[in-house]
């Protein structure tokens, strides 16, 4: 496995933007990713953002979101967009994410696989690639009844810890979620633990993303030490 890094600048706050559909979506596609940046970052600004939150579901959305981003700078924005209906808002949720692009200017985007089979997952990442056209966008997975789990090809390796705290904050602050079969930390667990023997993690745990464009880059003396032969590594 090659093992790349994100373009961190020492003394420049990091940006990252997160986009979910629903109340629990980027806890249950990014979360143990985000606890891991947390740690490993020390300027990370988080803009979290939901598009469909009400009632109580609004005051579970804002609680996880409080655990996951924890000590780092951070807005948290809850919108109403009617679940389920997210296509048939589409040119108010356009409009807001028109919005998004004058304000925040991301080092780096988690939002909705493409290939979800859920029409509002779907319509955030087509908007989400429509708006930020120049920006790193990794695209998260949601295990569903559907049945559409795909073959992702990033990867971010999580200590055991990390996955553990993930799952028992989706069960702490989604108590509306219980009743649901699905919804329990034997599924989160299981689908990191999938994803990190795809990844030989460590611990066996990770969390998978999709990427349809990465460009690599390198450094003027890293290119020329290369061609001089004076780098071995």
């Amino acid at each position: 496995m090659l093992n790349l890094g994100l373009n961190i600048h020492p003394g420049r706050e990091t940006t990252i933007l997160c986009l979910g559909a629903h109340c629990d979506d980027i806890e249950i596609g990014c979360g143990g990713t985000l606890l891991c940046m947390k740690s490993a970052i020390p300027q990370l600004k988080i803009h979290w953002v939901v598009f469909s939150a009400a009632g109580q579901r609004a005051e579970e959305a804002k609680t996880s979101a409080e655990l996951f981003t924890a000590g780092c700078d951070k807005q948290i924005v809850l919108r109403d967009f009617r679940d389920g209906f997210l296509p048939y808002s589409g040119a108010d949720v356009k409009f807001f994410f028109e919005q998004m692009k004058s304000e925040i200017v991301p080092d780096a985007i988690f939002s909705h696989w493409s290939g979800d089979a859920h029409q509002d997952h779907r319509l955030i990442s087509e908007l989400t690639w429509n708006t930020f056209r120049d920006h790193l966008i990794l695209e998260y997975e949601i295990p569903k009844y559907d049945g559409d789990m795909g073959r992702p090809s990033v990867f971010v390796p999580l200590d055991s810890s990390t996955a553990e705290a993930k799952a028992e904050y989706l069960i702490r602050s989604f108590a509306s979620q219980r009743d649901k079969r699905w919804f329990d930390r034997k599924t989160f667990l299981g689908l990191m633990r999938i994803r990190g023997m795809e990844s030989n993690s460590p611990s066996g745990y990770a969390e998978a993303f999709y990427a349809r464009k990465i460009a690599l880059g390198f450094s003027s003396n890293d290119l020329k030490e290369i061609r001089n032969g004076q780098r071995q590594d």
